[in-house]
């Protein structure tokens, strides 16, 4: 920095004997840092030491916060991973770029479907690439590949601004381990086996007559058939389990499938070389790199080191690498000589989620005092997250910041401090966070922030300056069951719309005071109930008749499996290949 500052100077003096425009000195703060972008995948809050865990050993997370500062009320716009990331790199809603469904699908269920961010968005990684930056995405995308075939990678990460990938496209599932528990595997299985019960339902109904007067096709060939369709059901759910580790727990490289099915024992280790590859590579160029964690979803896969050293079984296990993975990672900069020079951001994309279960055992995490998790609707639990970010010199250490931020807001932060400008073209929700990180101002520029479930407003908050006070309406919240200890078991998340309860009056909380939200408000407790109430429905209904109409990409037409997008390593469907030896 100092070098960069006296080079600056110089060039000022010469300007002035030479006739020169002058040229003001930088310093670190106006200077163009590198970017290093840290993610976690269903990490809660409540998992890390600096946000109040005292028994999950966090101590390189905690040390970033120390060299930082950290966010607590640091907000995904979805609680759940596609629409939240979609959301984090466009700076967008995630209803705004058609990153959601209004019919069950939250997230994309397969490698080859159709459904994607869409090419006309963009990122910040398509700005800064455009600034000169060298972009590299590491793990997880979950954000699409193909449009009309295996190869025309229309949602690729290479086509929304990252010129290096290395990843899974979709992302860690339980079903990658083969086992339990498992996320897709049941629920096709039960529905192949209803599909072979019917056909031989339909078989036995033929053979006896009773269809054969409605048909002129001999019946002994429609016994056959629906014989043989039954029999195909019915191999087809003893094996899916196979088929999906094949069609979705691949890794790529850039444009090509390198490893499938995922070796899992060897993925932790194979993004630390990457990223070490790439710092090492780029060390002299501005870049921006995103290390999106596979941790700490399930199936929880942890090196043996780490295995049984938590106080919380395989889950913490699995948080204390990601962790010593993210010491390792900072220590690389150290190497390199970049930390100074560099902003590191950490989150996780969504809260801890309470419904990864087996038998009596937590697989998923921990969301601190706030109520709820992943994909329950609007509940603080399920999107206030860890949000830390560090810049030696720029970012007074150890700083605490109190006040509403979004995820979204990281796109104009690192757009403008890399050089670029935010599109004019578009609404972006997010706010550049430099002024209230550096103290410049006391206040986020967010005096209102919408809590989405798919296309459904759920819930949403106000923060009134003038009686500092946070408010936070829910219109609708899912119905929790006893037996699910605050969740809905039974499906793989909660749904937004159908079993849930839709208020009226809305439930009004004060997060200023009551930030689990456990004590709802009402109009004899709090006079201001209604004006409230009022105000934050008017916002609702300004921001939705900012919306565009746009196809939501995760409807059903888009988000099933297509077997001419599914990306092979080799001739389909003889897909299986290990290229990262």
């Amino acid at each position: 920095m100092c070098h960069l500052c006296s080079w600056n100077c110089l060039a000022t003096l010469l300007g002035v004997f030479l006739g020169l425009e002058p040229v003001t000195c930088l310093d670190a703060s106006q200077s163009r840092p590198n970017f290093l972008l840290l993610m976690a995948d269903d990490l809660g809050i409540g998992d890390v030491g600096c946000y109040g865990n005292s028994t999950i050993r966090t101590p390189h997370i905690d040390r970033l916060a120390e060299g930082g500062v950290r966010l607590t009320q640091h907000l995904a716009a979805e609680a759940v991973c596609t629409p939240s990331r979609a959301a984090f790199l466009t700076g967008r809603y995630p209803i705004r770029s058609g990153m959601t469904s209004g019919n069950g699908h939250r997230v994309l269920q397969w490698a080859a479907g159709s459904g994607g961010l869409p090419a006309e968005e963009i990122t910040f990684a398509k700005i800064l690439k455009e600034q000169g930056y060298v972009t590299g995405l590491i793990g997880k995308w979950h954000l699409g590949l193909n449009c009309y075939s295996s190869s025309d990678h229309c949602h690729h990460p290479l086509s929304h601004g990252f010129q290096h990938f290395l990843g899974m496209p979709l992302g860690m599932m339980g079903d990658c381990a083969g086992g339990e528990p498992s996320e897709k595997r049941v629920t096709l299985q039960r529905r192949l086996l209803l599909c072979a019960q019917a056909s031989v339902l339909a078989t036995l109904t033929m053979a006896a007559g009773r269809l054969t007067g409605l048909l002129r096709t001999p019946r002994w060939m429609l016994i056959f058939f629906l014989a043989a369709l039954a029999t195909v059901f019915a191999a087809a759910s003893h094996y899916v389990g196979d088929l999906i580790i094949y069609a979705d727990c691949f890794l790529m490289r850039n444009h090509t499938v390198t490893q499938q099915p995922l070796r899992l024992e060897q993925v932790t280790g194979l993004m630390l070389r990457e990223a070490d590859t790439f710092l090492q590579r780029h060390k002299h160029h501005p870049f921006l790199l995103f290390i999106s964690f596979l941790h700490v979803h399930i199936p929880l896969v942890t090196m043996k080191d780490f295995q049984g050293q938590s106080k919380h079984g395989p889950y913490g296990d699995n948080v204390e690498e990601m962790d010593w993975m993210v010491g390792q990672i900072l220590d690389m900069l150290d190497r390199e000589g970049l930390t100074d020079n560099t902003l590191v951001y950490f989150a996780s994309d969504h809260g801890g989620s309470l419904e990864s279960r087996m038998g009596h055992t937590q697989l998923g995490g921990w969301n601190g005092v706030y109520r709820g998790g992943k994909g329950m609707g609007g509940w603080e639990g399920g999107i206030r997250v860890p949000g830390i970010l560090r810049w030696p010199g720029v970012l007074p250490a150890g700083r605490v910041v109190d006040e509403p931020t979004s995820m979204m807001d990281v796109f104009p932060t690192v757009v403008r401090l890399g050089g670029g400008a935010e599109p004019s073209d578009r609404a972006i929700d997010g706010r550049d966070l430099m002024p209230l990180l550096r103290g410049e101002t006391p206040h986020s520029d967010h005096e209102f922030l919408l809590h989405y479930c798919e296309v459904f407003l759920h819930a949403a908050r106000w923060v009134q300056r003038d009686r500092r006070r946070v408010w936070k309406v829910h219109f609708m919240t899912p119905n929790f069951h006893p037996e699910g200890a605050g969740a809905c078991y039974g499906s793989a998340v909660c749904p937004c719309i159908g079993d849930v309860t839709e208020h009226n009056p809305p439930l009004l909380f004060d997060l200023s005071s009551d930030p689990s939200e456990t004590h709802p408000l009402t109009p004899d407790m709090e006079p201001e109930f209604h004006t409230i109430v009022g105000k934050l429905r008017q916002e609702a209904a300004r921001h939705w008749l900012s919306l565009s109409h746009i196809h939501q990409q995760m409807g059903t037409i888009y988000n099933v499996w297509r077997p001419w997008l599914q990306p092979c390593c080799g001739e389909f469907p003889w897909c299986g290949c290990d290229l990262e030896k």
